[in-house]
Parts: structure tokens; C-alpha cells; sequence
């Protein structure tokens, strides 16, 4: 007589093969998961940093930029003589006359948004150098520089040149050939 059980030994025979593939991982897959992961969020992290240094370096050049603006807005309004006069002011004929970046961006008055434009404006160090050009008296070569550091400590630099006629940039170039 043929002994009846309730398991098939098919059954039996899928069972054997089924703890097989039921052991879990091996030390090795579970070392390449978590290194993949690590690299992973490494250069996530990576990405982010270098990411938010860029921004940081964007907003900066802007507000550098804006530094420069004004300033350069202050010397149009000058005359020959006040140009020439910066000019004297300098301890050189080379040495560029640092400028408080605060004067220029801000209104003077005691307010809480020009107090935070000061916060802002003295992280930014703005230079200014008045130069003859060579072989033209009555022209001078107007040099801004702003430099300031970023967040991962780098120094950056800006810089904008621009030329100062005695009786007019127009004139200069109309009637002196």
C-alpha cells in the first residue's frame, strides 16, 4: 500500500530549492549596496556644496556690481576739476584710494534697511584709482575694484574701467584727432 502524506513531492522538492534563495545576503552584497549608497550621497552632498558656493559667488558679483554702479554714478556727476582732485587724493600715482562701499549703497539716514545695507556693503572692499592716459593730458583712465571673500573663504574680484574726458567723452573724441 502506497503511504499517503500530504505534502507532494513536488512540494518537497520546490522546498529544497526555495531555502536556497531564502538564506538573505551575502557580506559582499551587502558591502557593494552600502558603497554605492555612501558614493551615492557623497555626491549629493558634493553637488550641493559646489552648488551654493555658485550661488553665493552670483549673488555677490551682483551686489558688486551694483557697488560699482554707484560709484560710477558719483564720479559722472563730477566735474574736471573734482576728478583731478580725486586724482591728488590718491597716496600715488598707483595706489588706488579705497572707498567705504557703505556711502555709496546707502541713504545716510538711520534706517533698519540702511542699517542691514551697511552689514552688507562692508563684507565688500571697493577701490578706486584715477590715472592719466599716457600721452592725453586731458584725459583720465577711472579704475573700480571690488574684491570680497565668498563663503568657502575664496577671494573674489571685480573690476571696471572706464575714461573721464576734460570737456566730454564726445567732445574728446570730436575734436581732438
Amino acid at each position: 500500500m502506497r503511504h499517503l502524506s500530504s505534502r507532494p513531492e513536488s512540494f518537497a522538492v520546490s522546498r529544497g530549492q526555495g531555502q536556497r534563495s531564502q538564506r538573505g545576503f551575502t557580506i559582499l552584497e551587502v558591502a557593494m549596496s552600502t558603497f554605492v549608497l555612501a558614493l551615492g550621497i557623497v555626491t549629493s552632498i558634493t553637488a550641493l556644496q559646489y552648488g551654493m558656493r555658485q550661488v553665493d559667488t552670483a549673488r555677490n558679483m551682483t551686489l558688486a556690481g551694483q557697488i560699482m554702479q554707484s560709484e560710477m554714478e558719483i564720479l559722472r556727476l563730477q566735474n574736471w576739476a573734482q576728478i583731478v582732485a580725486l586724482q591728488a587724493a590718491q597716496a600715488s600715482a598707483t595706489t588706488p584710494l579705497t572707498i567705504d562701499p557703505a556711502t555709496t549703497i546707502t541713504s545716510g539716514t538711520s534706517t533698519s534697511l540702511d542699517a542691514r545695507l551697511t552689514a552688507i556693503a562692508n563684507r565688500f572692499t571697493c577701490t578706486r584709482l584715477v590715472e592719466t592716459v599716457s600721452g592725453q593730458a586731458d584725459m583720465k583712465r577711472v579704475t573700480l575694484r571690488v574684491t570680497w571673500s565668498g563663503v568657502d573663504g575664496r577671494t573674489h574680484e571685480v573690476n571696471f574701467q572706464t575714461r573721464y574726458a576734460k570737456n566730454g567723452l564726445s567732445d574728446y573724441f570730436y575734436v581732438a584727432h
